[in-house]
């Protein structure tokens, strides 16, 4: 059980990875757009972190208040992929208040498993 767990946390991370990834290229490249790749991404983090939250096989308790406070983060996030993606392709661009927010909330998400326990 264990070992599925490990393999949970591992494409957890790499869901994080690509979204943060392919967030970073965007704004190194001085291209403010979403890309369908970040809701891939999102997806992958979303239900692998949902199947991490299932109090599976664990010897301690698990921390609702955090988990319940990156579901939030997530969602912000979806939400704003969401809407950038509409207006992106009703307009062809995309706002920088919408752009931004989505890599420093990725950030956070990733700061908050990290630094809270």
């Amino acid at each position: 059980m264990e070992i599925l767990r490990s393999v949970v946390v591992l494409v957890h991370l790499v869901g994080f990875a690509i979204l943060f990834g392919a967030w970073v290229v965007e704004a190194a490249a001085r291209r403010v757009r979403v890309t369908p790749l970040m809701s891939y991404a999102l997806v992958i983090s979303l239900v692998t972190g949902l199947a991490l939250s299932a109090p599976w096989g664990l010897d301690h308790d698990l921390n609702y208040a955090k988990i319940g406070i990156k579901l939030v983060v997530l969602i912000v996030i979806g939400a704003l992929l969401g809407i950038g993606s509409a207006r992106q392709k009703r307009t062809g661009t995309l706002p920088a208040a919408i752009f931004w927010p989505i890599g420093i909330l990725a950030l956070l998400n990733a700061g908050l498993a990290v630094v809270w326990h």
